[in-house]
């Protein structure tokens, strides 16, 4: 399906991985000219979501710099992965879209699932990453992911929402995010974000997922000198109660203090979906890990 001409997410391109698989993206070029200095932004999103949860972000730091968002194998309009989908493989994918579009330098910016998609990636070649910024990113200094009744918990919901895609109740559920977004990406969103395809997707990631980021404990990516935002929402909700919540923000905040160059923001009137409810914030603090950014603020 081709993209409106002037679709606020920029124009497509596909990008070829050394399996013959391709990853759809889109791509805004930023100021022209632009300096090669600059780097370029690429977002990851969240565990079962795609480009268009970006929708309000990416335009904004667009401003200042090439912006990239993409859809991982099996989301938006990747295709399938037929091998799996562990946290290495997703970040190797991650890691040929930054060959493709160039040597660098680039900030990443990974919500939720994709946060430790995008410091996987940095570790694999931190020399090209001008800095991460973590958008309320599963992180496993958070305890409470390795027990039982988080993972019995993630398998009922996955469960749950394929039988609701497959009768084509799923979109309903999230019709208070579909609002939030500009038409064009609400239309993609509510074409693509909802199918049985995206659910089984999940399922797959979901397998090794948390046994890989469990092993982190021990041995993290190691990304170096790489500046690292991470920002939290500060509210409970959207499947986070109180609890969960302050557990979150407390690995968030051991996230930033032991990076480098570390920085820990809370969007204050936020819950999960930070991009969607404050994309303020995430752009602001993008915008501050570009050149001529205003001065990060002491963490």
């Amino acid at each position: 399906m081709n993209d409106a001409p002037n679709h606020l997410q920029g124009s497509t391109e596909w990008v070829p991985l050394p399996d013959g698989r391709r990853l759809h993206a889109m791509v805004l070029p930023g100021p022209v000219p632009s300096s090669p200095t600059v780097p370029t932004v690429v977002f990851e999103a969240g565990a079962g979501a795609g480009r268009s949860s970006w929708a309000l972000v990416q335009p904004a730091v667009a401003a200042r710099a090439r912006a990239v968002v993409y859809d991982r194998s099996g989301l938006g309009r990747s295709p399938a992965d037929p091998a799996g989908r562990t946290l290495a493989r997703m970040a190797e994918d991650l890691g040929a879209l930054l060959d493709h579009f160039g040597p660098g330098p680039y900030v990443l910016v990974g919500h939720s699932a994709g946060g430790p998609l995008v410091r996987l990636a940095a570790a694999q070649r931190p020399g090209r990453i001008a800095g991460l910024v973590l958008v309320d990113p599963t992180d496993e200094a958070a305890d409470l992911l390795f027990g039982s009744r988080f993972r019995h918990a993630e398998r009922i919901a996955l469960g749950l929402g394929l039988a609701l895609a497959a009768l084509g109740l799923l979109r309903p559920l999230f019709r208070h995010q579909l609002a939030l977004l500009p038409e064009d990406a609400r239309r993609d969103m509510a074409r693509e974000g909802f199918t049985t395809g995206v659910l089984r997707t999940q399922r797959r990631q979901a397998r090794t997922y948390l046994d890989e980021l469990a092993h982190w404990r021990d041995t993290p990516p190691d990304t170096g000198a790489v500046p690292v935002t991470v920002v939290s929402g500060g509210l409970p909700g959207d499947g986070m109660d109180r609890t969960v919540r302050a557990a979150a923000n407390a690995a968030h905040a051991h996230r930033a203090a032991l990076a480098p160059a570390g920085r820990h923001v809370v969007a204050a009137a936020s819950g999960h979906y930070v991009p969607l409810t404050e994309p303020e914030v995430v752009v602001r603090e993008v915008l501050a890990l570009l050149p001529d950014g205003h001065l990060r603020p002491s963490p």
